[in-house]
Protein backbone atom coordinates (compact mmCIF):
# COMPACT_ATOMS: atom_id res chain seq x y z
CA UNK A 1 0.00 0.00 0.00
CA UNK A 2 1.33 3.59 -1.25
CA UNK A 3 2.04 5.49 1.86
CA UNK A 4 1.71 9.98 1.51
CA UNK A 5 4.87 11.57 1.91
CA UNK A 6 3.24 14.64 1.23
CA UNK A 7 1.34 17.53 3.81
CA UNK A 8 -1.79 16.21 2.96
CA UNK A 9 -3.36 14.26 5.78
CA UNK A 10 -3.58 10.60 6.43
CA UNK A 11 -6.23 8.49 6.97
CA UNK A 12 -6.42 5.01 8.68
CA UNK A 13 -8.72 2.59 8.98
CA UNK A 14 -9.20 -0.78 11.38
CA UNK A 15 -8.32 -3.82 9.27
CA UNK A 16 -10.37 -6.52 9.84
CA UNK A 17 -10.27 -10.33 7.75
CA UNK A 18 -8.01 -8.69 5.22
CA UNK A 19 -10.61 -5.45 4.59
CA UNK A 20 -10.46 -1.46 5.87
CA UNK A 21 -13.39 -1.12 7.75
CA UNK A 22 -14.55 2.08 8.29
CA UNK A 23 -15.87 3.81 11.69
CA UNK A 24 -18.33 6.37 12.43
CA UNK A 25 -15.79 8.24 14.11
CA UNK A 26 -12.31 9.57 13.32
CA UNK A 27 -9.81 11.25 15.53
CA UNK A 28 -7.00 13.75 14.97
CA UNK A 29 -3.61 13.17 14.97
CA UNK A 30 -1.56 16.39 15.73
CA UNK A 31 2.00 16.92 14.56
CA UNK A 32 3.77 17.64 17.96
CA UNK A 33 6.67 19.86 15.91
CA UNK A 34 3.23 22.47 15.02
CA UNK A 35 -0.06 20.88 17.21
CA UNK A 36 -2.53 23.05 15.14
CA UNK A 37 -1.16 20.64 11.50
CA UNK A 38 -3.04 17.71 11.66
CA UNK A 39 -0.90 14.51 10.08
CA UNK A 40 -3.71 12.17 9.69
CA UNK A 41 -7.05 10.24 10.84
CA UNK A 42 -7.44 6.99 12.83
CA UNK A 43 -10.55 5.36 13.84
CA UNK A 44 -12.55 5.36 16.99
CA UNK A 45 -12.89 0.84 16.41
CA UNK A 46 -16.16 0.06 18.35
CA UNK A 47 -16.54 -2.86 20.61
CA UNK A 48 -18.13 -4.81 18.22
CA UNK A 49 -15.72 -4.37 15.24
CA UNK A 50 -12.59 -5.38 17.70
CA UNK A 51 -15.30 -8.58 18.42
CA UNK A 52 -15.09 -9.03 14.74
CA UNK A 53 -11.43 -8.94 14.28
CA UNK A 54 -10.80 -11.25 17.42
CA UNK A 55 -13.34 -14.01 16.07
CA UNK A 56 -11.48 -13.28 12.24
CA UNK A 57 -8.09 -14.24 13.80
CA UNK A 58 -9.84 -16.98 15.46
CA UNK A 59 -11.10 -18.30 12.25
CA UNK A 60 -7.75 -17.55 10.44
CA UNK A 61 -6.06 -19.26 12.66
CA UNK A 62 -7.23 -22.69 12.26
CA UNK A 63 -5.76 -23.06 8.63
CA UNK A 64 -2.65 -20.58 9.76
CA UNK A 65 -1.35 -22.91 12.13
CA UNK A 66 -1.00 -25.62 9.74
CA UNK A 67 0.89 -23.81 6.83
CA UNK A 68 4.91 -24.84 6.90
CA UNK A 69 7.49 -22.98 8.72
CA UNK A 70 8.96 -22.29 5.26
CA UNK A 71 5.43 -20.66 4.30
CA UNK A 72 5.52 -18.19 6.63
CA UNK A 73 9.45 -17.43 6.08
CA UNK A 74 8.97 -16.71 2.86
CA UNK A 75 5.40 -14.37 3.28
CA UNK A 76 7.39 -12.56 5.90
CA UNK A 77 10.45 -12.66 3.77
CA UNK A 78 8.12 -10.77 1.47
CA UNK A 79 7.17 -8.06 3.72
CA UNK A 80 10.24 -6.99 5.07
CA UNK A 81 11.13 -6.62 0.99
CA UNK A 82 8.32 -4.23 1.17
CA UNK A 83 8.51 -2.04 4.10
CA UNK A 84 12.62 -1.91 2.98
CA UNK A 85 10.87 -0.06 -0.15
CA UNK A 86 8.88 2.25 1.39
CA UNK A 87 11.63 3.47 4.22
CA UNK A 88 11.58 6.88 3.07
CA UNK A 89 7.63 7.26 2.88
CA UNK A 90 7.16 5.53 6.24
CA UNK A 91 9.82 7.68 8.36
CA UNK A 92 8.19 10.64 6.56
CA UNK A 93 5.00 9.86 7.95
CA UNK A 94 6.59 8.46 11.69
CA UNK A 95 8.55 11.92 12.13
CA UNK A 96 5.23 13.68 11.32
CA UNK A 97 3.31 12.12 13.89
CA UNK A 98 5.89 11.33 16.47
CA UNK A 99 8.17 14.02 16.05
CA UNK A 100 10.92 11.75 16.17
CA UNK A 101 13.98 13.35 14.14
CA UNK A 102 14.35 11.72 10.27
CA UNK A 103 17.98 10.15 11.64
CA UNK A 104 16.44 8.53 14.75
CA UNK A 105 13.13 7.32 12.58
CA UNK A 106 15.20 6.25 10.14
CA UNK A 107 17.31 3.77 13.46
CA UNK A 108 13.60 2.84 14.29
CA UNK A 109 13.27 1.29 10.74
CA UNK A 110 16.97 0.05 10.82
CA UNK A 111 15.51 -2.16 14.10
CA UNK A 112 12.65 -3.08 13.55
CA UNK A 113 14.33 -4.78 9.98
CA UNK A 114 16.72 -6.06 11.75
CA UNK A 115 14.64 -8.02 14.32
CA UNK A 116 12.36 -9.24 11.66
CA UNK A 117 15.17 -11.24 9.48
CA UNK A 118 16.79 -12.10 12.40
CA UNK A 119 13.21 -13.87 13.33
CA UNK A 120 12.77 -15.13 9.52
CA UNK A 121 16.72 -16.56 9.74
CA UNK A 122 15.91 -18.18 13.44
CA UNK A 123 12.33 -19.16 13.34
CA UNK A 124 12.82 -22.73 11.79
CA UNK A 125 15.85 -24.16 13.87
CA UNK A 126 14.07 -22.25 17.20
CA UNK A 127 10.71 -24.26 16.40
CA UNK A 128 12.02 -27.33 15.16
CA UNK A 129 10.27 -30.86 17.07
CA UNK A 130 12.44 -32.61 18.77
CA UNK A 131 12.55 -36.25 19.10
CA UNK A 132 14.71 -38.52 21.42
CA UNK A 133 14.93 -42.37 21.42
CA UNK A 134 16.11 -43.72 24.72
CA UNK A 135 15.81 -46.74 26.96
CA UNK A 136 12.64 -45.31 28.12
CA UNK A 137 11.18 -45.51 24.54
CA UNK A 138 10.67 -42.11 22.57
CA UNK A 139 9.84 -38.17 23.33
CA UNK A 140 8.29 -35.83 20.99
CA UNK A 141 8.84 -32.43 21.88
CA UNK A 142 7.15 -29.81 19.47
CA UNK A 143 6.77 -25.76 19.58
CA UNK A 144 2.66 -25.06 19.06
CA UNK A 145 1.36 -22.02 18.03
CA UNK A 146 -0.83 -21.08 20.83
CA UNK A 147 -3.50 -19.18 19.11
CA UNK A 148 -5.13 -15.98 18.62
CA UNK A 149 -2.63 -13.05 20.15
CA UNK A 150 -3.77 -9.38 21.04
CA UNK A 151 -0.66 -7.19 20.50
CA UNK A 152 -1.00 -3.74 22.21
CA UNK A 153 2.33 -1.21 21.34
CA UNK A 154 3.36 1.95 22.65
CA UNK A 155 3.69 5.41 21.40
CA UNK A 156 7.74 6.05 21.57
CA UNK A 157 8.68 3.52 19.29
CA UNK A 158 5.58 2.38 17.72
CA UNK A 159 6.94 0.50 14.83
CA UNK A 160 9.42 -1.55 16.70
CA UNK A 161 7.32 -2.44 19.17
CA UNK A 162 4.71 -3.47 16.73
CA UNK A 163 6.68 -5.97 14.79
CA UNK A 164 8.62 -7.26 17.51
CA UNK A 165 5.49 -8.81 18.02
CA UNK A 166 4.19 -9.49 15.06
CA UNK A 167 7.13 -11.49 13.08
CA UNK A 168 7.84 -13.86 15.58
CA UNK A 169 3.60 -14.59 16.50
CA UNK A 170 3.17 -14.97 12.82
CA UNK A 171 6.67 -17.15 11.97
CA UNK A 172 5.27 -19.41 15.13
CA UNK A 173 1.72 -19.95 13.24
CA UNK A 174 -0.39 -17.31 15.22
CA UNK A 175 -2.70 -14.77 13.98
CA UNK A 176 -2.86 -11.44 15.67
CA UNK A 177 -4.86 -8.53 16.16
CA UNK A 178 -2.75 -5.17 16.82
CA UNK A 179 -3.44 -1.73 18.51
CA UNK A 180 -0.95 0.92 17.73
CA UNK A 181 -1.28 3.47 20.26
CA UNK A 182 -3.50 6.46 19.81
CA UNK A 183 -0.62 8.83 20.46
CA UNK A 184 1.49 6.92 17.52
CA UNK A 185 -0.96 5.00 15.26
CA UNK A 186 -0.28 5.91 11.54
CA UNK A 187 3.00 4.80 10.88
CA UNK A 188 2.65 1.54 13.08
CA UNK A 189 -1.11 0.93 11.32
CA UNK A 190 0.54 1.70 7.66
CA UNK A 191 3.45 -0.99 8.21
CA UNK A 192 1.20 -3.95 9.66
CA UNK A 193 -1.03 -3.50 6.77
CA UNK A 194 1.97 -3.75 4.18
CA UNK A 195 2.90 -6.85 6.59
CA UNK A 196 -0.74 -7.87 6.24
CA UNK A 197 -0.91 -7.60 2.56
CA UNK A 198 1.53 -10.79 2.01
CA UNK A 199 -0.63 -12.86 4.56
CA UNK A 200 -3.71 -14.27 4.35
CA UNK A 201 -6.81 -13.00 4.91
CA UNK A 202 -7.85 -12.45 9.10
CA UNK A 203 -3.88 -13.25 9.90
CA UNK A 204 -3.55 -9.93 10.67
CA UNK A 205 -5.67 -7.63 12.10
CA UNK A 206 -5.45 -3.82 12.96
CA UNK A 207 -7.90 -2.34 15.42
CA UNK A 208 -7.62 1.33 17.34
CA UNK A 209 -9.96 3.17 19.93
CA UNK A 210 -10.25 3.66 23.53
CA UNK A 211 -10.39 1.70 26.47
CA UNK A 212 -13.39 -0.52 25.95
CA UNK A 213 -11.03 -2.08 22.65
CA UNK A 214 -8.22 -2.48 24.78
CA UNK A 215 -10.52 -4.16 27.60
CA UNK A 216 -11.96 -6.82 24.95
CA UNK A 217 -8.54 -7.78 23.72
CA UNK A 218 -7.37 -8.19 27.19
CA UNK A 219 -10.24 -10.37 28.17
CA UNK A 220 -12.20 -11.93 25.38
CA UNK A 221 -11.82 -15.90 25.66
CA UNK A 222 -10.86 -15.92 22.04
CA UNK A 223 -7.38 -14.61 23.25
CA UNK A 224 -5.21 -17.24 24.25
CA UNK A 225 -1.83 -14.61 24.78
CA UNK A 226 -1.59 -11.15 25.22
CA UNK A 227 1.65 -9.09 24.25
CA UNK A 228 2.14 -5.95 25.63
CA UNK A 229 4.75 -3.15 25.65
CA UNK A 230 3.87 0.21 27.64
CA UNK A 231 3.39 1.43 31.52
CA UNK A 232 3.50 -0.86 34.57
CA UNK A 233 -0.17 0.63 35.55
CA UNK A 234 -1.95 -0.39 32.35
CA UNK A 235 -0.32 -3.38 32.84
CA UNK A 236 -1.92 -3.92 35.85
CA UNK A 237 -5.13 -3.53 34.69
CA UNK A 238 -4.66 -5.73 31.60
CA UNK A 239 -3.42 -8.34 34.19
CA UNK A 240 -6.79 -8.17 36.24
CA UNK A 241 -8.76 -8.47 32.76
CA UNK A 242 -7.15 -11.46 31.77
CA UNK A 243 -6.97 -13.22 34.62
CA UNK A 244 -10.91 -14.83 34.28
CA UNK A 245 -9.39 -16.72 31.42
CA UNK A 246 -5.76 -17.16 32.71
CA UNK A 247 -4.39 -15.75 29.30
CA UNK A 248 -0.46 -16.61 28.37
CA UNK A 249 1.50 -12.95 28.71
CA UNK A 250 4.48 -11.35 27.49
CA UNK A 251 4.71 -7.75 29.36
CA UNK A 252 7.11 -5.24 28.99
CA UNK A 253 7.17 -2.07 30.96
CA UNK A 254 8.71 0.57 32.77
CA UNK A 255 12.25 1.20 33.46
CA UNK A 256 14.21 3.23 35.62
CA UNK A 257 17.37 2.45 34.30
CA UNK A 258 20.42 3.28 35.83
CA UNK A 259 24.21 4.16 34.90
CA UNK A 260 26.80 3.44 37.33
CA UNK A 261 29.99 5.58 36.22
CA UNK A 262 33.16 3.31 38.53
CA UNK A 263 36.20 5.26 39.71
CA UNK A 264 38.24 3.74 37.08
CA UNK A 265 36.07 5.15 34.39
CA UNK A 266 37.91 7.47 32.05
CA UNK A 267 36.12 11.10 32.14
CA UNK A 268 38.41 12.63 28.73
CA UNK A 269 36.92 9.83 26.88
CA UNK A 270 34.71 12.24 24.62
CA UNK A 271 33.60 9.25 22.74
CA UNK A 272 32.29 7.32 26.30
CA UNK A 273 30.83 10.70 27.28
CA UNK A 274 28.62 11.36 23.95
CA UNK A 275 27.67 7.62 24.04
CA UNK A 276 25.74 8.11 27.59
CA UNK A 277 24.45 11.75 26.56
CA UNK A 278 23.12 9.96 23.79
CA UNK A 279 21.42 7.04 25.55
CA UNK A 280 19.80 10.44 27.88
CA UNK A 281 18.49 12.08 25.25
CA UNK A 282 18.13 9.99 21.78
CA UNK A 283 13.82 10.13 21.14
CA UNK A 284 14.10 12.87 23.42
CA UNK A 285 14.41 10.42 26.19
CA UNK A 286 11.41 8.92 25.35
CA UNK A 287 12.53 5.21 25.35
CA UNK A 288 12.02 2.49 27.97
CA UNK A 289 15.93 1.17 28.04
CA UNK A 290 17.43 4.89 28.18
CA UNK A 291 19.57 6.15 31.20
CA UNK A 292 17.64 7.79 33.31
CA UNK A 293 19.61 8.32 36.42
CA UNK A 294 23.27 8.04 36.62
CA UNK A 295 25.29 7.99 39.57
CA UNK A 296 29.38 8.77 39.36
CA UNK A 297 31.83 7.61 41.66
CA UNK A 298 32.06 10.79 44.05
CA UNK A 299 36.23 11.03 43.11
CA UNK A 300 35.23 11.81 39.56
CA UNK A 301 31.87 13.31 39.97
CA UNK A 302 33.18 17.23 39.54
CA UNK A 303 35.09 16.08 36.29
CA UNK A 304 32.42 13.84 34.89
CA UNK A 305 29.70 16.97 35.52
CA UNK A 306 31.93 18.91 33.54
CA UNK A 307 33.00 16.67 30.69
CA UNK A 308 29.19 15.81 30.19
CA UNK A 309 28.08 19.16 29.84
CA UNK A 310 30.76 19.80 26.76
CA UNK A 311 29.32 16.54 25.73
CA UNK A 312 26.23 17.31 25.59
CA UNK A 313 26.38 21.23 24.71
CA UNK A 314 28.42 19.45 21.33
CA UNK A 315 25.51 16.95 21.14
CA UNK A 316 22.32 18.05 21.29
CA UNK A 317 20.64 20.25 18.94
CA UNK A 318 16.57 20.91 19.77
CA UNK A 319 14.89 21.80 16.32
CA UNK A 320 12.61 20.43 13.43
CA UNK A 321 12.80 16.62 12.73
CA UNK A 322 13.17 17.13 9.01
CA UNK A 323 16.64 19.42 10.25
CA UNK A 324 19.44 17.19 9.22
CA UNK A 325 21.31 19.30 11.91
CA UNK A 326 18.48 18.25 14.78
CA UNK A 327 19.91 15.53 16.99
CA UNK A 328 16.39 15.76 19.68
CA UNK A 329 12.82 16.84 18.67
CA UNK A 330 9.75 17.67 20.57
CA UNK A 331 7.95 15.27 23.08
CA UNK A 332 5.53 13.12 21.25
CA UNK A 333 2.48 14.43 23.27
CA UNK A 334 1.41 17.19 25.78
CA UNK A 335 0.68 15.17 28.19
CA UNK A 336 4.23 13.51 28.08
CA UNK A 337 5.59 17.36 28.23
CA UNK A 338 3.79 18.54 31.39
CA UNK A 339 4.69 15.46 33.63
CA UNK A 340 8.18 15.67 32.16
CA UNK A 341 8.37 19.27 33.17
CA UNK A 342 6.63 19.15 36.34
CA UNK A 343 9.35 16.20 37.63
CA UNK A 344 12.28 18.93 36.62
CA UNK A 345 10.36 21.90 38.61
CA UNK A 346 9.75 19.96 41.00
CA UNK A 347 13.50 19.38 41.84
CA UNK A 348 14.09 22.48 41.59
CA UNK A 349 11.50 23.47 44.33
CA UNK A 350 13.48 20.58 46.70
CA UNK A 351 16.82 22.59 46.03
CA UNK A 352 18.14 21.07 43.06
CA UNK A 353 20.66 22.91 40.10
CA UNK A 354 18.92 22.44 36.84
CA UNK A 355 21.16 23.36 33.85
CA UNK A 356 19.99 23.62 30.59
CA UNK A 357 21.67 22.01 27.79
CA UNK A 358 22.30 22.10 24.07
CA UNK A 359 21.28 24.85 21.72
CA UNK A 360 17.51 25.44 20.42
CA UNK A 361 17.55 26.06 16.42
CA UNK A 362 14.72 27.67 16.11
CA UNK A 363 13.34 29.42 19.01
CA UNK A 364 9.55 30.06 17.04
CA UNK A 365 9.42 26.90 16.45
CA UNK A 366 10.30 25.71 19.80
CA UNK A 367 7.57 27.54 21.49
CA UNK A 368 4.94 26.41 19.40
CA UNK A 369 5.68 22.35 19.92
CA UNK A 370 5.79 20.28 22.56
CA UNK A 371 9.15 21.06 22.84
CA UNK A 372 11.44 20.81 26.23
CA UNK A 373 15.28 22.14 26.56
CA UNK A 374 17.35 19.03 27.53
CA UNK A 375 18.36 19.75 31.29
CA UNK A 376 20.86 18.28 33.65
CA UNK A 377 19.97 17.88 37.31
CA UNK A 378 22.47 18.25 39.98
CA UNK A 379 22.38 18.67 44.34
CA UNK A 380 19.24 15.38 44.07
CA UNK A 381 18.55 13.48 46.82
CA UNK A 382 18.66 9.72 45.92
CA UNK A 383 14.99 9.54 46.26
CA UNK A 384 13.30 12.56 44.91
CA UNK A 385 10.89 11.57 42.05
CA UNK A 386 12.74 12.86 39.06
CA UNK A 387 15.36 9.85 40.27
CA UNK A 388 13.12 7.23 41.69
CA UNK A 389 10.32 7.45 38.76
CA UNK A 390 10.73 7.12 35.19
CA UNK A 391 10.76 10.24 33.51
CA UNK A 392 10.41 9.23 29.67
CA UNK A 393 11.84 12.65 28.69
CA UNK A 394 15.21 14.99 28.11
CA UNK A 395 16.15 15.63 31.77
CA UNK A 396 18.60 13.55 33.68
CA UNK A 397 19.73 13.54 37.42
CA UNK A 398 23.36 13.06 38.05
CA UNK A 399 24.24 12.18 41.60
CA UNK A 400 27.35 10.89 43.46
CA UNK A 401 27.98 7.59 45.35
CA UNK A 402 30.90 7.02 48.04
CA UNK A 403 31.46 2.95 47.52
CA UNK A 404 30.19 -0.04 44.95
CA UNK A 405 28.09 -1.29 47.95
CA UNK A 406 25.91 2.35 48.19
CA UNK A 407 25.36 2.38 44.40
CA UNK A 408 24.27 -1.69 44.24
CA UNK A 409 21.76 -0.95 46.54
CA UNK A 410 20.97 2.12 45.23
CA UNK A 411 19.95 0.60 41.88
CA UNK A 412 18.32 -2.75 43.11
CA UNK A 413 15.57 -1.01 45.37
CA UNK A 414 13.83 0.55 42.24
CA UNK A 415 11.01 -1.07 41.85
CA UNK A 416 12.01 -1.39 38.14
CA UNK A 417 14.48 -3.23 36.82
CA UNK A 418 14.35 -3.17 32.82
CA UNK A 419 18.76 -2.59 31.68
CA UNK A 420 21.14 -0.73 33.12
CA UNK A 421 24.82 0.15 32.41
CA UNK A 422 28.40 -0.06 34.22
CA UNK A 423 30.99 1.90 32.96
CA UNK A 424 34.67 1.89 33.93
CA UNK A 425 37.63 -1.25 33.52
CA UNK A 426 35.80 -4.13 31.94
CA UNK A 427 36.60 -6.51 34.99
CA UNK A 428 35.67 -4.41 37.38
CA UNK A 429 32.06 -3.23 35.46
CA UNK A 430 31.36 -6.74 35.26
CA UNK A 431 31.80 -7.74 39.00
CA UNK A 432 29.07 -5.04 39.36
CA UNK A 433 26.98 -5.79 36.52
CA UNK A 434 26.51 -9.39 37.94
CA UNK A 435 24.92 -7.77 40.93
CA UNK A 436 22.88 -5.82 39.74
CA UNK A 437 18.31 -6.90 39.36
CA UNK A 438 18.29 -5.96 35.55
CA UNK A 439 17.18 -7.94 32.11
CA UNK A 440 20.06 -6.45 30.39
CA UNK A 441 23.39 -4.73 31.52
CA UNK A 442 25.46 -3.26 29.25
CA UNK A 443 29.40 -2.50 29.74
CA UNK A 444 29.97 1.01 28.68
CA UNK A 445 27.67 1.96 26.58
CA UNK A 446 23.94 2.25 27.24
CA UNK A 447 20.04 2.13 25.29
CA UNK A 448 19.61 1.32 22.16
CA UNK A 449 23.70 1.64 21.54
CA UNK A 450 23.73 -1.65 23.19
CA UNK A 451 21.04 -3.63 21.86
CA UNK A 452 21.32 -6.83 20.76
CA UNK A 453 18.55 -8.69 19.06
CA UNK A 454 19.95 -12.33 19.14
CA UNK A 455 19.52 -12.32 23.10
CA UNK A 456 16.44 -11.85 24.88
CA UNK A 457 15.06 -8.50 26.34
CA UNK A 458 12.60 -7.70 29.22
CA UNK A 459 12.79 -6.94 32.81
CA UNK A 460 12.76 -7.76 36.49
CA UNK A 461 10.41 -6.86 39.01
CA UNK A 462 7.62 -4.63 37.67
CA UNK A 463 9.44 -3.88 34.61
CA UNK A 464 8.02 -6.88 32.93
CA UNK A 465 7.14 -10.77 32.74
CA UNK A 466 8.74 -13.17 29.82
CA UNK A 467 11.50 -11.98 27.27
CA UNK A 468 11.44 -10.52 23.54
CA UNK A 469 14.13 -10.55 21.16
CA UNK A 470 16.31 -13.68 20.28
CA UNK A 471 15.17 -17.07 20.26
CA UNK A 472 13.17 -17.30 23.84
CA UNK A 473 11.01 -14.24 21.96
CA UNK A 474 10.33 -16.58 19.56
CA UNK A 475 9.33 -19.36 21.52
CA UNK A 476 7.34 -17.15 23.86
CA UNK A 477 4.76 -17.72 21.12
CA UNK A 478 4.36 -21.22 21.31
CA UNK A 479 3.07 -24.05 23.94
CA UNK A 480 5.75 -26.67 24.57
CA UNK A 481 3.85 -29.64 23.88
CA UNK A 482 5.16 -33.37 24.89
CA UNK A 483 4.44 -36.53 23.62
CA UNK A 484 5.62 -39.58 25.56
CA UNK A 485 5.85 -43.04 23.68
CA UNK A 486 6.91 -45.08 26.45
CA UNK A 487 8.58 -48.54 26.07
CA UNK A 488 7.60 -50.05 29.54
CA UNK A 489 3.61 -49.18 29.85
CA UNK A 490 3.14 -51.29 33.21
CA UNK A 491 5.12 -49.64 36.53
CA UNK A 492 7.06 -52.22 38.50
CA UNK A 493 5.86 -50.90 41.48
CA UNK A 494 2.29 -50.84 40.70
CA UNK A 495 0.08 -53.91 41.72
CA UNK A 496 -1.56 -56.57 39.42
Amino acid sequence: MAIQADKDTIVVEALINGQNVKSLSQVAKENPTNPAEIVGYFPVTTKEQAVEAIEAAAEAFKAWKRTSIDERIHLMRKAIEKIKAAENDIVHLLSREHGKPVYDAHGEIFVSLMWMEFACNEAKAALQEEIQEHEQGKTILSHDPIGVVAAISPWNYPIALSTIKIAPALLAGNTIVLKPSPYAPLAAAKVAEIIASEFPPGVINVVHGNADVGAELTSNPLVTKIAFTGGTETAKHIIKAASDTIKDMTLELGGNDAAIFLESFDVNDERAMRRIVVSNFLTTGQICMIAKRVYVHRSIYDAFVEKYIEAANRWVRVGDPFDHNTTVGPLNNLKQKNYVQGLVEDAQKRGAKVIPLGQILDQELFEQGYYLQPTLVLDCDYHDPIVVEEQFGPTVPILPFDDVEQVIKLHNESIYGLTSSVWGKEEEAIVVARQLEAGTTMINTAAVQGLDVRFPFGGFKQSGIGREYGVEGIRTYTESHVINVPKMLDLPYIPE
